[in-house]
């Protein structure tokens, strides 16, 4: 009797534990179930919100931002070293010559979408002015810093070499710049809606 009632009495809890067991596994094979909708709102939340596509997109607005700064760098070099210009008057006409052309080419993609030739000079000058600061800094730095780029002339291996990895170095630093400011809706975010 004993033995009976105390079986009964744990009847129900036991009852309980099964129900709770029955509860969680029927919970588990739910979260398993939506488990590849979640995984792939979370790619898609992470293709828009730092994914590759923001790397990518830097990628692009610095590339766009290097070729116009690259005219005017080789420009400004090319006719600083061809004319024997002293390196510091070489510097400034290859750092003006590259805001020159790296706004230009900013604003005849804008001025193609409509915008007034004032409104395209502002767009330009908030989506480049920070990304060819940053190259500038780097281009002309390297080109200081190697010994004998500057007054290395026109045919020379070394000036050319230099002029390249300075290029080259200054994308892979801004490349980062950008990014960071586009994601805040800063640099070339500002000329998205213009193309």
């Amino acid at each position: 009797m004993e033995h009976s009632a105390h079986q009964e009495h744990e009847h129900p809890a036991q009852h309980a534990y099964h129900e709770q067991q029955h509860a969680h596994h029927a919970h588990h094979e739910q979260q398993r179930g939506h488990h590849p909708d979640h995984a792939q709102h979370t790619g898609h939340a992470q293709h828009h919100h730092g994914g590759g596509s923001s790397w990518r997109t830097a990628a692009q607005a610095t590339l766009h931002c290097l070729t116009g700064c690259a005219i005017g760098e080789v420009l400004g070099q090319v006719i600083g070293v061809g004319f024997g210009l002293h390196n510091g008057a070489t510097v400034v006409l290859s750092i003006a010559l590259a805001f020159v052309f790296g706004y230009a080419l900013t604003m005849r993609g804008v001025l193609k979408a409509g915008l007034p030739f004032r409104d395209a000079l502002k767009v330009a000058l908030a989506a480049d002015t920070v990304s060819i600061i940053v190259m500038e800094l780097i281009d002309n730095g390297v080109m200081v810093a190697v010994p004998g780029a500057m007054d290395a002339g026109l045919g020379q291996l070394l000036f050319w070499l230099s002029l390249a990895g300075s290029l080259v170095l200054a994308f892979l630093v801004t490349v980062p710049v950008n990014r960071w400011l586009i994601g805040r809706g800063r640099g070339h975010a500002v000329v998205h809606a213009y193309h």
